[in-house]
């Protein structure tokens, strides 16, 4: 898990794939990080994409590096039942606290993959499987 957290950190930015009915949905998202051997990422329970993932749990994470390697994560969202994970999430980025909290509402749902594997690809030649 460690190398794909490392790999997400250095892009920065990825992008999320889920499915609406037969229409694929690509979002851009930052937020990661590593707690009890999971790699976890967040969502809001108001967003569409949650509601996408929880029809349909296959999902897809790409992300690209500026040495031309890109990653592919593929597998199926689990969603997290214990609290301590949102909020482990919220104290790391401070900033969603504005979003996720008792005046709005809304809380994050964290999920992790499972059956998943992922791929670390260069710009020219194989992959190497980082799982």
């Amino acid at each position: 898990m460690s190398k794909i957290n490392d790999f997400l950190t250095e892009a920065g930015v990825f992008f999320l794939a889920t499915v609406d009915g037969d229409q694929p949905k690509l979002r851009p998202l930052g937020a990661h990080f590593e707690m009890d051997g999971k790699l976890l990422f967040g969502v809001g329970d108001f967003k569409n994409v949650y509601k996408q993932l929880q029809a349909n749990p296959k999902t897809e994470i790409v992300a690209a590096k500026p040495d031309g390697h890109w990653l592919r994560y593929t597998g199926r969202a689990v969603f997290e039942t214990d609290e301590k994970y949102a909020k482990a999430a919220l104290e790391a980025m401070p900033r969603l606290k504005d979003i996720y909290n008792e005046q709005t509402g809304h809380k994050m749902m964290m999920f992790h993959l499972e059956d998943a594997t992922a791929v670390d690809i260069p710009m020219m030649g194989p992959g190497e499987s980082l799982l």
